[in-house]
């Protein structure tokens, strides 16, 4: 049901292409800011986490796991998250918030490289436990509409492509290759719309 298939020079799966598909249309619907990403999300995190644990990626795995969970709440939010439970405007941590997003994302990496490689038979702890920490925090700042996500998945998604060639997960190589120019693309159309001028916020 899920055999290997060429595709493009290289071989994929129809998870791997599935998960592939709607990722790309969860980041294109986060660009625009439309709550629908949020479906698009639990569903490709639901087959990525299948994935993952075929190719041994446990601390990914995981993560997709959370993700889900996130993606619920940040649903909510997207649609009733600010003071008044209207719609979420896009904002900026202030130094505060950027230090202590930074500070989870170091206490995420020791405690999940020290988990996997205590627990698991990775062979890319560090790697792997590093970019599961960054992408829960790149997560959450999402579900804040925090405009320092697009930052923290620059650097994800550009070590990410290493990760996955290193697994040969080709086609996900290439979708977070994508996602790199498709973070930038982001970066730029919620600055135009980011209140960080009259507004920054500490996070929360």
């Amino acid at each position: 049901m899920n055999e290997p298939f060429a595709l493009l020079g290289f071989t994929t799966t129809p998870l791997e292409m599935t998960g592939f598909v709607l990722s790309v249309l969860t980041v294109l619907l986060n660009i625009r800011q439309l709550h629908w990403a949020w479906l698009f999300s639990i569903l490709s995190s639901a087959i990525y986490g299948l994935v993952f644990f075929s190719t041994k990626l446990y601390g990914d795995m995981a993560l997709q796991l959370v993700f889900i969970s996130v993606s619920v709440w940040g649903w909510y939010q997207w649609l009733h998250g600010d003071d008044r439970h209207d719609k979420l405007p896009v904002t900026s941590l202030s130094a505060r918030g950027r230090v202590i997003a930074g500070l989870a994302w170091l206490a995420g990496f020791v405690l999940l490289a020290w988990f996997l490689k205590t627990y698991t038979d990775t062979d890319v702890p560090k790697s792997d436990g590093f970019l599961t920490a960054g992408s829960l925090v790149g997560q959450l700042l999402l579900s804040r509409k925090k405009i320092e996500n697009w930052h923290v998945w620059i650097i994800v998604d550009v070590l990410y492509v290493g990760l996955y060639l290193h697994k040969h997960l080709m086609l996900t190589a290439i979708l977070y290759a994508v996602f790199v120019g498709m973070a930038v693309v982001g970066l730029r159309a919620w600055s135009g719309d980011s209140h960080s001028g009259g507004r920054r916020l500490a996070l929360e």
